[in-house]
Order: C-alpha cells, then sequence, then structure tokens
C-alpha cells in the first residue's frame, strides 16, 4: 500500500494562521499543474507499490477547474499502478463547492472531500480572514452530501473568539448533517504568519491553553455520545470512514509528494521539494526536480514511530511488525520512560502496548518526546 499526495499551492485569501506554502496570486496556475504533471512522469520510478490513496492538498484545490484536476488523475493512472477501489480525496473550500463542480469532481474519480469549515460561526471565520461565510459553510456542505457520503469537515477550536457554547454548537452541527469524519484542530500561533504578528502588535488576542484544554475534553465527551471513534488525536469519524490517505501516514507506509514543499517517504528516506513556486517550475521545465533529502538512522526512524503511533487509538505495539527497529534494550528504555506517565493516568501501559489515555491525549506531543530515544 502507497499513498500520493499532490500540494495545489494557491488560495483565494491568506488565512491569518496558516503557515502553509501557497500564494495567493494565480497567474500561474496552468504553469504550475503542468510542472505537477510532469513530475509524476520523472518519478514514475519511485513508486513501485500499487497506490491505494490520492490526496489533493494545498493551499486549496477546490481552486482549480475539474479540468485540471481530471489532467492529473489521469496523468497519475497513465504512470502508476492505482488501485481501482483507491480513497482519492480533495479539499475543497465552501466558497468553491456548487452542482458543476460537485459533479465534474464525482465524475473525474473523486470519491472523498475533506472540506475547510473552520467554523460556523460569522465573527469567527472573519476573524480567521476565511473566505467564505457561515452561510456558504452549511448551505455548500448540504450540497456535498447530495453528491458525496464520504466528507470529512475540519474544524478549529480553542480560539480566543470561540466559547464553550458555540464550539458545541459546531459539533453539533456537524452531527446534525450526519458528516461522518471531522478534522479539529487546536488553534497555533505559528511564528512569522499574520496571526503571530498581529499578536505581538497588540491586535488580536493570544489563545489560552486552558481554554484550549477544555474544548478537547468537550470534544472527547461529544464524540462518545455521537458514536464518533476518537482514532487519532485529531481525527475522529464514523465506523468504515477513517481516513485511509492519513492512516497510511501513521502506519509508516510509503508516500509520493508531488508540487512544491509536497513530502514524500519510502521508509527509509524522508525527503521535500522546494517551497518556491517560480524555482520549483523552472526546475521542471529543465526535466529537474528541486529537492532536498535525509537517510533516516534507526533512531530517528524509531523516534517517528513512537510520535506517530501515540497519536492514534491502537498506540505503540511492540509487537507490530513495524517496531522490527526496537530491541530488549530500547523497549525496556521506552518503557521506562512511560512510567511516570503511566502512574499519572496520562497513558496505559502493558508489556507490548502503550496507549493514551483521554486525559494524556492533549499532552501527547510532549509524552511522545520524553519517550524518544537517543542516538
Amino acid at each position: 500500500m502507497a499513498g500520493i499526495y499532490i500540494h495545489i499551492p494557491f488560495c483565494r485569501k491568506a488565512c491569518h494562521y496558516c503557515n502553509f506554502h501557497f500564494s495567493t496570486v494565480q497567474d500561474s496556475v496552468p504553469q504550475m499543474l503542468a510542472a505537477i504533471n510532469k513530475e509524476a512522469f520523472l518519478r514514475k520510478d519511485e513508486l513501485t507499490e500499487t497506490v491505494d490513496t490520492i490526496y489533493f492538498g494545498g493551499g486549496t484545490p477546490s481552486l482549480c477547474t475539474v479540468y485540471d484536476v481530471q489532467c492529473i488523475v489521469y496523468e497519475l493512472r497513465k504512470h502508476y499502478t492505482i488501485n481501482p477501489t483507491a480513497e482519492i480525496t480533495l479539499e475543497a473550500n465552501p466558497d468553491d463547492i456548487n452542482e458543476e463542480k460537485l459533479q465534474g469532481w464525482k465524475s473525474c474519480g473523486i470519491n472523498r472531500l475533506s472540506i475547510g469549515i473552520q467554523s460556523f460561526n460569522e465573527e469567527e471565520l472573519v476573524w480567521m480572514n476565511r473566505a467564505h461565510n457561515a452561510a456558504q459553510a452549511i448551505g455548500n456542505l448540504k450540497l456535498a452530501l447530495q453528491y458525496f457520503d464520504n466528507i470529512s469537515v475540519d474544524l478549529i477550536y480553542g480560539t480566543p473568539l470561540l466559547s464553550h457554547e458555540q464550539w458545541l454548537l459546531n459539533l453539533q452541527t456537524v452531527a446534525a448533517l450526519n458528516i461522518p469524519h471531522i478534522s479539529c484542530y487546536a488553534l497555533t500561533v505559528e511564528k512569522g504568519t499574520a496571526l503571530d504578528k498581529m499578536i505581538l502588535q497588540g491586535k488580536k488576542q493570544n489563545t489560552n491553553a486552558d481554554k484550549q484544554a477544555e474544548h478537547f475534553e468537550m470534544l472527547l465527551q461529544w464524540a462518545a455520545e455521537n458514536n464518533y471513534e476518537h482514532y487519532e488525536i485529531s481525527n475522529l469519524a464514523k465506523q468504515g470512514y477513517r481516513s485511509k490517505h492519513n492512516s497510511s501516514y501513521w502506519q509508516g507506509k510509503p508516500y509520493l509528494g508531488l508540487g512544491p514543499s509536497a513530502h514524500s517517504y519510502n521508509g527509509k528516506q524522508r525527503q521535500w521539494n522546494i517551497a518556491n513556486n517560480a524555482l520549483y517550475m523552472k526546475s521542471l521545465e529543465q526535466n529537474m526536480i528541486p529537492f532536498e533529502a535525509e537517510i533516516l538512522t534507526a533512531t530517528q526512524r524509531l523516534n517517528e514511530f513512537i510520535m506517530i503511533a501515540l497519536r492514534t487509538k491502537e498506540g505503540i505495539d511492540f509487537e507490530d511488525k513495524r517496531w522490527h527497529l526496537v530491541d530488549d534494550r530500547w523497549k525496556k528504555k521506552i518503557i521506562q520512560a512511560a512510567e511516570k506517565w503511566y502512574l499519572s493516568n496520562d497513558l496505559i501501559m502493558t508489556e507490548n502496548n502503550i496507549v493514551l489515555t483521554d486525559k494524556g491525549k492533549f499532552l501527547a506531543d510532549g509524552i511522545a518526546a520524553d519517550l524518544f530515544q537517543l542516538e
């Protein structure tokens, strides 16, 4: 099993909190898509496994025309072995959704949508500088449900404007629409973003860790009451609707990243394309792929497995074949490091398994770092 990720680096507006690679200047979209298709051709021998998942991310892939998406899917099918039942996801913003695009996406093979709602509250959407409004969020989500049953929505919690009542209302709206998958993220203030600068200038209020923890606890309770499986720290799904693409990341499976800033992983090496649109396109015109790479040591691979496995419902399973890197010495050290978190009720630990408790899930990154091994 392998995956392909396509990064479409264009957005209609710059959300204040976003630190992904993108541009709001869309003049070069045709040239960019041609470059991505050429990269797919040049790297066709790198991925020999059957491709079970394809993911259009960004940026905002829904800005592309249906024909653009169709061409990329066609090129991928031409150069790679794509499973006939592959999960093919396209990220979409509510303001890009209309009946023509929904029909077109479905006809060219898209079978899953990930819709960037973030909030159903108008004031919050303005605060984030989102391109859509609350009415579009609900109206176009309902429209999308007429064509796709496999839909995920993104929501952000822990923002200064978001009350407990509004957060619960956002979640209740998802439940009322019977959306089968939801990705929920605590607002993170990334250095260099517009939000970071406005907070430093005193123009916007900073986040509050206690409030974010409370919103996370509310999320867990809501999920249990509404039959959503909390299968990864930020992801919840109805039965049968886990994200196959994201799950492959957490399972350490290989994937190919196409487009500027896109990452790839083959089990031993990680590489990433340059995060510069002009240089990326110029390089592809000359049949060159501008990337950097690193060979991961056994310790680095082990620490990555610790980090991603601990975030999942299944946790760290020492009997899983992915843990062949762990000898008895390392296993003993990991268990010793986990002991204090076990005593503080942040994780459950057996001889062969370490799983976070609900209390520990909000501390996942810190706990994982504590279990990391030194070279």
